[in-house]
């Protein structure tokens, strides 16, 4: 059975971004049980805000063809998702909005439909970012994406993190490697054959 597939991003542009440290811990774990991983960093597919005159006088922004094309191609997700404003961020709103558009020949929400997603994030504030997973979990659950219920939130990010990018709790640090294996299991199982 071929590998699992899994793309790795995170909602945030910021070069020094917290939760782009932090969904590489799981896709570490994620490639040390089989999975193949792919990091996606969404500040190389610059988008326009989503806009449906736009779509309708444009067509498919090329960045969104793109981030389509990758994820399309990837059987599972391994989420980071920054909290703004106890919620969720705008490029990683905007990102799914654009993913979710079909192009001519493709099935409603095929980027979507029937992946798996494990989420986490980290926030300087004192609940981790814990209050915009709630709404990242939503968004992916009512476009068909099977989103596996452990997740994890580390706090007071500004200080959580050692200088080669682990974290300085250990049971923090296994449980992001905790959710990038079970994305992978769950994914692998998913994709066997039925009998």
């Amino acid at each position: 059975m071929d590998k699992p597939k899994i793309l790795a991003f995170a909602g945030s542009l910021r070069k020094d971004s917290f939760n782009k440290k932090l969904v590489k811990i799981a896709a570490k774990a994620a490639e040390s049980v089989g999975a193949e991983v792919t990091y996606l960093d969404l500040r190389d597919l610059p988008l326009p805000i989503f806009d449906e005159d736009l779509e309708k006088e444009e067509g498919l922004h090329p960045n969104a063809r793109k981030l389509k094309d990758i994820m399309l191609a990837h059987q599972g997700f391994l989420i980071a998702a920054p909290e703004y404003n106890s919620s969720i961020t705008g490029v990683l709103k905007n990102a799914i909005d654009w993913a979710s558009r079909p192009a001519p020949g493709e099935k409603t929400l095929e980027c979507f439909t029937g992946k798996v997603a494990g989420l986490m994030s980290a926030s300087p504030g004192a609940l981790g970012g814990i209050r915009g997973l709630v709404t990242v979990r939503s968004i992916l659950g009512n476009i068909g994406v099977h989103v596996l219920p452990d997740q994890t939130c580390v706090p007071k990010a500004n200080d959580a993190f050692n200088d080669d990018g682990t974290l300085r709790d250990e049971k923090q640090q296994k449980a992001v490697e905790k959710i990038g294996a079970n994305v992978a299991a769950v994914t692998t199982k998913l994709m066997a054959p039925k009998s």
